[in-house]
């Protein structure tokens, strides 16, 4: 009887006490290299968007290989979405000229304004549902 109620003790305060840290790890923020993962994603599932690269237009899913491969091979410069968003997903290295989408209605953004407006709207997001 006695070792039933000991059990039964151990096993409350087990429960009582992981169920803040299972809740501090969901509200977890994103790492740095999520968040580009998150970007990248983004870009690939633009329906019906055109990626303009050096005057060339690739679909969503071409793009999104590119900016992956481009990060790779610059990975040790990026630290931050920030720096992937300015020094690879903005403009092209050969040309300088921006990266474009084009939407399904032709309007034209660049490329690091629209995943700059894209990583705000993350960190809202982040700040809003912290559980999530």
């Amino acid at each position: 009887m006695k070792t039933s109620k000991i059990a039964s003790l151990i096993l409350l305060l087990l429960v009582t006490t992981a169920t803040p840290f299972t809740l501090r790890a969901a509200a977890k923020p994103a790492t740095e290299k999520e968040k580009i993962e998150a970007l990248i994603k983004n870009i690939e599932n633009l329906q019906g968007a055109t990626f303009i690269r050096n005057d060339s237009a690739y679909d969503a899913k071409s793009a999104a290989t590119f900016l992956r491969r481009k990060w790779q091979a610059q990975g040790k410069d990026i630290k931050t979405a920030t720096d992937f968003i300015e020094q690879v997903a903005s403009m092209s290295g050969t040309s300088g000229k921006p990266y474009l989408i084009r939407f399904k209605d032709a309007r034209e953004v660049k490329c690091g304004d629209y995943l700059k407006v894209e990583l705000k709207k993350m960190a809202k997001d982040q700040a809003e549902k912290p559980d999530a």
